[in-house]
């Protein structure tokens, strides 16, 4: 891997970095603005459920971004670069 191939690997990682940080900042404000509105208007929670479907999803997205990525989609994502760079 040369230095070109590291600068643009290493941009794309924090590009997904930063795309984590947004939905995790967007999922902590809506939570909280959620949970008032619940404990403020209903005597049944149910702002529970949205923090596990949508934590659940930010758990995943932080798999993907921090963790490391399953060979298969590794391997799919460096096919379509090189198929997309090829064709410029």
């Amino acid at each position: 891997m040369d230095e070109h191939e590291k600068l643009v690997r290493a941009k794309q990682q924090v590009d997904a970095m930063t795309g984590f940080y947004g939905h995790l900042a967007a999922f902590a404000l809506v939570m909280v603005v959620l949970f008032i509105v619940n404990a403020l208007s209903s005597s049944t929670w149910w702002s529970q459920w949205v923090f596990l479907g949508w934590g659940a999803g930010v758990l995943g997205h932080a798999l993907l971004v921090f963790g490391r990525a399953p060979s298969l989609i590794r391997d799919w994502q460096l096919r379509k670069i090189r198929e997309i760079k090829d064709k410029m």
